[in-house]
């Protein structure tokens, strides 16, 4: 919140008010409540019908919507479509190779956990009844990663499932032509140093004293938050100012993604091909 004066009044990890100077920056050169740069660019690879590279400064995710007909066997005779997500880190995403999941036999829990959270965002937005039975997947894979991959995920999948939503439009397989109910965009917000900060790359988010993740949507809901205090408890009040912090920032992604998705789609509709 700004203060006459020119100063901002956060919250540090004891709950205690300090005042700061609102010219203050961080290591890259952002003010607290600054995203990094972000970019979402549609039509990435060509195949699937939904296929976008988000980047967040450093961070990079592409992220893919593919389409099928039926449903997993428990889902059958219902009448319902199923959205579904998988996530994944390339080797040589971090500074370090990790070695690729498929090869050791085993998907680790974090790889889990993610999966799961973008599955979840993506089908608060979705009438899965207008589906039909037919199956959208998303794939979101890390290329490279300097914090924030899951938000940043999240953000990208969105705008590869309104693809992959146009996609079936144009094959006349939706039973409501607009089944999206709101956007979905989620970002990362953390105390570092005592200052609640938007968007962390890695070198904050490894030392943050309350890390959380924050995937809201564009009528001003949440879909889900996932925050801990890594060093020490935190107060109400710090929670209360970083979920600010996180609106703030989730306002300026839906705009980022409505500017993206004001571009034709950036491949050939079923309707196109059978006009040849």
């Amino acid at each position: 919140m700004r203060a006459s004066g020119g100063s901002v009044w956060l919250g540090v990890e004891w709950g205690a008010r300090a005042s700061v100077s609102a010219v203050s920056r961080r290591a890259d050169g952002r003010a607290d409540d600054e995203l990094r740069d972000v970019k979402i660019t549609r039509g990435f690879t060509t195949h699937p019908a939904g296929s976008v590279l988000v980047e967040f400064g450093q961070t990079r995710v592409m992220c893919t919507a593919s389409v099928t007909e039926g449903v997993p066997p428990w889902r059958r005779d219902s009448g319902l479509g199923w959205l579904t997500a998988e996530y994944a880190m390339l080797p040589a995403a971090t500074h370090t190779r990790s070695g690729r999941e498929s090869v050791k036999g085993k998907v680790g829990g974090r790889t889990q956990e993610i999966s799961r959270l973008i599955g979840r965002s993506l089908r608060a937005c979705i009438d899965l009844a207008a589906l039909g039975e037919n199956t959208i997947a998303l794939d979101c894979d890390v290329l490279q990663a300097d914090g924030g991959t899951r938000t940043a995920a999240i953000t990208g999948a969105y705008v590869a499932l309104s693809d992959a939503v146009t996609y079936l439009a144009a094959a006349g397989k939706l039973a409501d032509p607009q089944p999206i109910s709101c956007m979905i965009a989620a970002v990362s917000v953390g105390v570092v140093d005592g200052r609640v900060r938007l968007d962390l790359p890695y070198e904050e988010d490894s030392r943050a004293e309350v890390d959380m993740n924050v995937v809201a949507t564009d009528t001003g809901t949440l879909v889900e938050i996932q925050g801990t205090g890594e060093g020490a408890t935190f107060p109400r009040s710090t929670l209360d100012k970083m979920l600010d912090s996180a609106f703030a920032g989730a306002e300026r992604l839906f705009a980022i993604q409505k500017e993206a998705l004001a571009l034709p789609y950036p491949g050939t509709l079923p309707e196109l091909s059978a006009k040849k």
